[in-house]
């Protein structure tokens, strides 16, 4: 009894510990936030070493985050590089999603390349086959994309990047491993923890890191060249 309770505190111990992947390896620290976070206060964010922020718009066909215009304002302005990312839902067409996205998302200023987050947990009972899913991100992709100018990166836990990833289209990845350095080398950013601790957030975040330095971040956030960008919706 004694023996399965220290294994289940060590267990806990080292899931919660504060683990930071090394910083000379990984300079360029950032979050992903949602309605979740509640109210953020974006300088205490951005004087806490982080230097973007990853933020949801929408879900499915026809939801909006309620936090998304006023985070992504209030962490532009507080310095950070600043992207937004859609909930793929299975329960709605690739193409009405992409509408619902390119609505929500204003495209008048710089911002990370658009992410597509797949996963089980909090989506539709049905699990689409690899090819039902594959058309139907493709679906989703081509008009995002076109849209903003950059290709999209993809975000698949484990349950989902083991269905799906070797039918899903090529792009570069956002990789879960918690506590662990990704095995995988193909990735852009790294979610190293999701009960994190940031200065002017309350409660747990997910912490993240990028593959390179500030040059390559400046390089993801640089602006699309206006020839390459259809018309933009209004900036929150």
């Amino acid at each position: 009894m004694l023996t399965a309770i220290a294994i289940a505190l060590g267990g806990y111990y080292y899931y919660t510990r504060p683990f930071s992947p090394d910083r000379e390896r990984f300079p360029v620290r950032g979050i992903d936030v949602s309605h979740h976070q509640g109210k953020i206060d974006w300088r205490r964010v951005a004087a806490d070493d982080v230097a973007f922020a990853i933020i949801k718009a929408t879900e499915g066909g026809d939801h909006v985050d309620d936090a998304f215009a006023g985070n992504l304002r209030e962490a532009r302005a507080a310095g950070l590089a600043v992207g937004a990312y859609h909930f793929f839902t299975f329960c709605r067409p690739g193409a009405d999603q992409a509408k619902n996205f390119i609505a929500t998302v204003p495209r008048d200023k710089p911002l990370l390349p658009p992410v597509v987050d797949i996963e089980f947990h909090g989506n539709c009972p049905q699990r689409p086959s690899p090819g039902q899913l594959a058309a139907e991100l493709q679906a989703f992709l081509d008009p995002v994309e076109a849209a903003f100018g950059k290709p999209a990166i993809l975000y698949l836990t484990d349950e989902a990047d083991e269905a799906y990833k070797d039918h899903v289209a090529e792009r570069r990845r956002w990789i879960r491993s918690l506590q662990l350095a990704p095995i995988e080398s193909d990735w852009i950013y790294w979610q190293y923890h999701d009960q994190g601790s940031v200065d002017g957030i309350e409660g747990d975040v997910d912490l993240n890191v990028l593959k390179g330095d500030r040059a390559a971040l400046n390089e993801l956030f640089a602006p699309v060249p206006e020839s390459s960008s259809p018309g933009t919706p209004p900036s929150p």
